[in-house]
């Protein structure tokens, strides 16, 4: 049996732990690579869109990663309990013409015991804003650590 650190059940640091992983996950923008921290009969809800397992959470994945372009994400715990985290967060991204987004959302995370994540609901708003209004300014890839989070921009 493969584990993915940290299992629950989580403590505030574990569960800080947790949420920074997967944010550096996400960031990375490598389907295959996020998909291996979902169990294989993950549930999600994203919006409007269902998965139902493992293959189907990665070719959302890459169909998000496709659109959402220049994506970059912060996500931040909002609270914990046993096997269970709620975050917010937010990312910014551009569509195929240029047109820049800041999504906003909050997603409600149940692991099993080995700490894949079997369980996904997320509930996402976008906003138009202007490139100058952009605040996630770093390379592609995982936020530096020096970087603000969401408290930190006001958000």
């Amino acid at each position: 049996m493969n584990n993915r650190p940290p299992l629950p059940p989580f403590t505030r640091e574990t569960a800080i732990q947790k949420v920074r992983l997967a944010e550096d996950g996400w960031n990375s923008r490598d389907a295959e690579r996020v998909a291996l921290a979902y169990s294989l009969d993950t549930q999600w809800r994203n919006r409007v869109e269902f998965a139902q397992n493992r293959d189907e959470a990665k070719a959302f994945l890459q169909r998000k990663w496709k659109k959402e372009q220049e994506y970059r994400l912060i996500k931040e715990l909002w609270a914990f309990e046993g096997n269970r985290i709620a975050v917010r967060y937010a990312y910014e991204w551009h569509d195929d013409s240029g047109n820049w987004f800041r999504s906003y959302g909050n997603e409600n995370w149940e692991f099993a015991a080995d700490g894949l994540m079997q369980r996904r609901y997320a509930c996402i708003n976008d906003l138009p804003i202007n490139e100058s209004e952009r605040l996630f300014h770093w390379p592609l890839g995982p936020r530096p650590a020096d970087h603000p989070g969401l408290s930190e921009l006001g958000l």
